[in-house]
Parts: C-alpha cells; structure tokens; sequence
C-alpha cells in the first residue's frame, strides 16, 4: 500500500463535506499517494511518509516548529509552504488543527 488507508479515512471524516462552507472537495491520486483538492487546489493529501499539509509561506515556520513536522523534500529542495506530519505522532485534535490550517489557507487562493 503506498498510503495509510486509515489515515485517508480519517480525513474524509475531517475534511468538510464537498459544498459546506462553499468548498468543492474532491480525491487525487498524485506524489504517490492521494491529495485533497480544495476547490482546484492541493490542500492536504496522504503518502507512505505520512500526512502531507499546504499551510502557505506565511505559517510554513511555525509549522515546522512543531515536532510532528518536517519539510517535504522531494527533490532535494524543500517544498516551501507545505510539510510533512508524522501520523504516528497525531494526537486526538492534531489531525483536525492541521487540516483546520491547511483549509485556512487554500481558501484564500483563487478557485481553479
């Protein structure tokens, strides 16, 4: 399995159901796993190195501070304005805070 079918289960029950609050929510299969595309844009997804979460330039710092993240590096250059979530470290109300982050921010960017 490439992704954590419970983790992505998880967020499916997280995440707002498509329409709520104006978003279209829909399922991707891409960077080996599945991603969650917040009306056109990649909001948060799940790989085999666990939770994947878009939360901008502006709270990408913070977000490292904690000690459940790290940066995506795919390339060898980190993807600024995303990271990574270690879902072994997921407490109870973590995965509901990240993904809170995450649609903060995809809902200020324009709709694809």
């Amino acid at each position: 399995m490439a992704y954590s079918e419970e983790l992505a289960a998880r967020m499916r029950a997280t995440l707002p159901p498509a329409g709520v609050a104006g978003d279209a929510v829909r399922e991707q299969h891409m960077f080996g796993g599945l991603s969650f595309m917040v009306n056109g844009n990649m909001c948060c997804g799940v790989t085999k190195q666990g939770l994947m979460v878009r939360v901008g330039a502006d709270a990408y710092a913070s977000a490292l501070e904690r000690q459940e993240a790290r940066e995506i590096d795919f390339t060898g250059r980190p993807l600024k304005g995303m990271v990574f979530v270690d879902a072994e470290r997921l407490g109870e109300g973590d995965l509901g805070e990240w993904l809170a982050m995450a649609l903060e921010f995809v809902r200020t960017l324009p709709a694809k």
